[in-house]
């Protein structure tokens, strides 16, 4: 078994902070080019969907998408409950981690990708061939971002964490998003004292300092 990460991406971050705070040790290999924006042309050959993480299993099966990776640990792995315990709570932490995806880590890639130099001809992640940045693009992903980060302060004036009291992937999904939006420049907790709360708490813990 291996895990494929370019670890300065959120993306396989998400997994990484997963598996520590499972505490599941999976050997890894990073695939960006050191001193480039881009992923290891041989790595692009092999993997399905041209982008990281990816979750090569000892039989050669190959499972992309961060949350997918997830998945197939916690039902290996169901302690702790990092995807909820109960009916309830599974809901409440998809629900919050797909909003968290969705509105806001891809409204911060949105932006990003459409603003870097390094990513002209390549506005979208896993697109083989050339795809031109939008400039208007960078300004719409900092407002739906905007729009993302008050439901977080909203949400985190009525919980500890998004789907409750547990620290569960939608808090990681959320914490990658906040962590990912200072590279546009984007601000997240200034006049958002519950999210700014929840951000200094989440940072101290040993899987996000690892992966910083």
């Amino acid at each position: 078994m291996k895990l494929y990460v370019w670890k300065i991406a959120p993306n396989p971050r998400r997994v990484c902070i997963y598996l520590i705070e499972k505490g599941i040790e999976v050997p890894t290999e990073e695939v960006g080019v050191p001193g480039k924006p881009i992923l290891d042309p041989a790595f692009l050959e092999r993997a399905p969907h041209r982008r990281v993480p990816v979750l090569e299993l000892d039989d050669g099966t190959l499972i992309s998408e961060a949350m997918a990776i997830c998945r197939y640990f916690e039902t290996q792995h169901p302690e702790p409950p990092l995807m909820g315990a109960d009916a309830l709570e599974m809901a409440l932490v998809e629900m919050w981690e797909r909003m968290s995806e969705f509105e806001g880590l891809l409204a911060v890639a949105e932006s990003f990708r459409n603003a870097k130099r390094s990513f002209a001809g390549r506005a979208l992640p896993g697109i083989p061939g050339e795809l031109a940045q939008i400039p208007e693009l960078i300004e719409r992903g900092k407002q739906r971002a905007g729009v993302y980060f008050d439901k977080l302060e909203a949400r985190l004036g009525e919980a500890r964490h998004l789907a409750g009291e547990r620290f569960t992937v939608a808090d990681i999904t959320a914490w990658c998003t906040v962590d990912f939006a200072k590279f546009i420049e984007i601000e997240t907790v200034e006049g958002r004292p519950n999210l700014a709360r929840w951000r200094d708490e989440v940072a101290g813990r040993e899987s996000i300092r690892a992966t910083a």
